[in-house]
């Protein structure tokens, strides 16, 4: 081992835990898997239409920084606390060490159940790109059967004629998310090496994709009026396509605009839950954390104001609803081939994206089943001799992420809300420090916030109360429900059966009685080391 990955294995060994993974994730790995997951060109894309029904210009643009830098103040929180603490478990150790057991219980369901909609969410929108983008616009297949028909229905088109076609696409749609996610299922299982090869190249095309369909947007439809992205229009409600579904005042239609840049901009935890995977992990995982979210909202902003500039009518394109972005590129008079390729380059990112995210879902189940958090805690905390990674978990997480696409209510308000998950479940470990920081939290990594740790933290935590007031607007209203019934159940289970039987992470003189055990797992997976 190297002197890095020794201090990485007693730091590790010092929190109680075993160096089962296998640690061969550098610095840059650790970014890209976060930044591959983050994936401007998914919801850069797919959400952009919300900017566009909320605030025209100016919440694509100046939304996109408000929202971009909001996320890089998370992200700095979240890694000093990352720098302190390197483990898979990410989110959930540390609020199960900042807050107690039962805030760090509920912090790794939260972050659970937003990872397995982010993988759910990302997979259908694969499976949609890749009919729109590359069946349908450069091989030309007739998608009709394939594509959900929704109120008003087509001239001509009958209810039994749109039922049979809606049944048609969502069969299709199962099977073609279910293979999309064994691919990515049986990536990750044979190993982190093959992973973090695909999560680097992704990195890289990302930012070349990017760059040249921003510069493709601006070359072939930019019309340089900088106004658009100066003045905001309110276009809840008709404007808007009804993407919003009614009339709404300006400022809330601003705050559920920032969801376009908060969807996107999430899923950066996935450097921490990686970090029992890399080297020079408590340097290394902040750095990851913190620059995924700088160059997403650098390169996002570019490439927002490029849809911006290039919209012959932004009023026309905010009418478009649901269809902003793709009419506007397929609209687009550049070179054929050219969109072709930019086609194929965002599937194949998209893919990716959700490709790293099943890995961060299969890290926080393995961990969160390691400290016996889940039910069948000894099969999901498994890890391979031969390949090093969490096999169970990983499959687990797979098929997770496809049942959560099978119910289509519940799905499209999970995804839409998938953010919102995440984002509760980072404040969870925020707010726990700022209580915890000086008192019971005396133990640092070398990358601190100093005096900036805890007004930066107050505005993390203040800033996610109000993504949760705006989150649960209309549309996304419906996840009231869904969390109300949430937060029932998660109390219901703690106080019921959990407070008595989960114990948490190891603490204190559990860590030193687990010496022997640290010893006998790692012995398990040394020989393929």
């Amino acid at each position: 081992m190297s002197g890095s990955t020794d201090e990485d294995v007693k730091v590790l060994h010092s929190m109680g835990y075993a160096q089962e993974l296998a640690r061969r994730m550098g610095g840059f790995s650790n970014f890209a898997i976060s930044f591959s997951i983050i994936c401007i060109l998914a919801g850069g894309i797919t959400s952009f239409p919300l900017a566009m029904g909320t605030g025209l210009g100016f919440e694509a643009t100046i939304g996109w920084v408000v929202g971009g830098v909001f996320a890089l103040v998370v992200a700095a929180c979240l890694g000093q606390i990352g720098s302190a603490y390197p483990t898979a478990g990410g989110l959930y150790h540390w609020s199960s060490i900042l807050g107690g057991r039962g805030w760090g219980w509920a912090t790794a369901w939260i972050n659970l159940l937003g990872l397995i909609f982010v993988v759910a969410s990302v997979n259908v929108g694969v499976w949609q790109l890749f009919r729109d983008l590359v069946l349908a616009g450069v091989f030309h297949v007739d998608v009709t059967n394939w594509t959900a028909v929704s109120d008003p229905l087509p001239s001509g088109m009958t209810a039994d004629q749109a039922a049979a076609i809606n049944s048609s696409a969502y069969y299709t749609q199962v099977v073609a998310v279910s293979l999309i996610t064994i691919v990515q299922a049986l990536i990750n299982h044979f190993g982190i090496k093959l992973t973090t090869l695909l999560t680097d190249f992704s990195g890289y095309l990302i930012l070349v994709v990017a760059v040249v369909l921003t510069a493709t947007f601006l070359i072939w439809g930019g019309h340089w009026d900088f106004s658009r992205i100066t003045t905001f229009v309110n276009t809840t409600g008709d404007p808007g396509g009804g993407y919003v579904p009614s009339p709404r005042p300006v400022i809330i239609a601003f705050l559920i605009g920032l969801l376009y840049p908060l969807y996107t901009i999430t899923g950066f935890d996935a450097s921490a839950h990686t970090s029992e995977e890399t080297q020079n992990a408590r340097v290394a995982v902040p750095r990851g954390m913190i620059h995924s979210v700088f160059w997403s909202l650098v390169f996002g902003l570019a490439m927002a104001v490029s849809f911006v500039m290039a919209s012959p009518d932004l009023a026309q394109t905010a009418k478009d609803g649901a269809a902003a972005w793709f009419n506007l590129f397929s609209n687009l008079p550049a070179p054929g081939i050219l969109k072709d390729i930019l086609a194929i380059g965002i599937v194949i990112a998209n893919f990716i994206c959700a490709l790293a995210g099943l890995t961060s879902t299969s890290r926080m189940i393995y961990a969160f089943a390691r400290d016996g958090g889940l039910p069948g805690s000894s099969v999901w905390k498994g890890v391979s001799p031969t390949w090093r990674t969490p096999v169970a978990a990983i499959w687990l997480g797979a098929v997770l992420s496809v049942a959560a696409t099978l119910y289509s209510p519940a799905f499209a308000a999970l995804a839409a809300g998938c953010a919102l998950f995440l984002y509760v479940s980072y404040a969870m470990p925020i707010a726990a420090g700022l209580l915890a920081e000086g008192k019971t939290w005396t133990e640092f990594g070398p990358f601190r916030l100093g005096v900036w740790s805890k007004p930066l933290g107050i505005i993390a935590v203040l800033g996610v109360l109000v993504l949760m007031y705006a989150g649960i607007q209309p549309p996304f209203d419906i996840l009231i429900n869904y969390a109300i019934g949430l937060v029932v159940l998660l109390l219901v289970l703690w106080f019921g059966v959990e407070a008595r039987r989960f114990k948490g992470p190891p603490i204190g003189a559990d860590i030193a009685r687990r010496a022997s055990e640290i010893a006998q797992a790692e012995k398990a997976v040394g020989e393929t080391a």
